[in-house]
């Protein structure tokens, strides 16, 4: 087997995420991932630390997109609408081509409980880093942890809307439908 071979953290996420889906989550090893890639357990342990990384590794990379989308936003944007525009640009930019790999992703969580419990923990942490950067813009406690709460709950919603089988919606439009929908029974505009 190849130690270095081009693409080698890609092939291990899309082997281990059509194990998890055919054989379960639990049921699945390091080592069957790195063989049905084509790669040893030493290669996988390069690009992700276990195989829960797998699912939840990805996750660092939204979070960065996020805050530096709302970072670099002028101050006077309110807090909310600065999140719609950085919900929006990851809807079109770090989801655009991720759909499949989305849809698998959260088959694989859905199926268990451990997996739930660590995507609320990530959905938690992605909250507090919204929150911190909206503070730094000069948002007041508790107005910007309210509001990244509330992005993310929008997010979160409209993903798992996106994710749902037989879809046809866009990712982007789910996020402005739930965020309209958030304005609606908070009496906002």
């Amino acid at each position: 087997m190849a130690r270095w071979r081009s693409g080698s953290e890609a092939r291990l996420a899309e082997a281990a995420l059509d194990l998890f889906i055919d054989q379960g989550y639990e049921q699945t090893t390091v080592s069957e991932i790195a063989g049905r890639a084509g790669l040893t357990e030493r290669t996988f342990y390069r690009y992700f630390a276990d195989k829960r990384e797998v699912l939840f590794g990805g996750r660092d990379g939204l979070e960065r997109e996020l805050v530096h989308v709302i970072a670099g936003l002028p101050a006077s944007i309110a807090p909310l609408d600065a999140i719609a525009v950085a919900l929006d640009h990851v809807a079109t930019h770090y989801f655009a081509d991720r759909g499949p790999v989305a849809l698998k992703r959260q088959a694989v969580i859905e199926a268990n409980p451990d997996l739930q419990e660590r995507e609320l923990l990530k959905m938690a942490s992605l909250a507090a880093a919204i929150g911190r950067t909206l503070h730094d813009r000069g948002v007041s406690e508790p107005a910007a942890s309210l509001a990244a709460e509330a992005g993310v709950a929008v997010f979160r919603i409209a993903f798992s809307q996106w994710v749902a089988l037989g879809n046809e919606r866009t990712l982007s439009d789910l996020i402005r439908s739930t965020l309209a929908d958030l304005r609606t029974v908070t009496g906002g505009t």
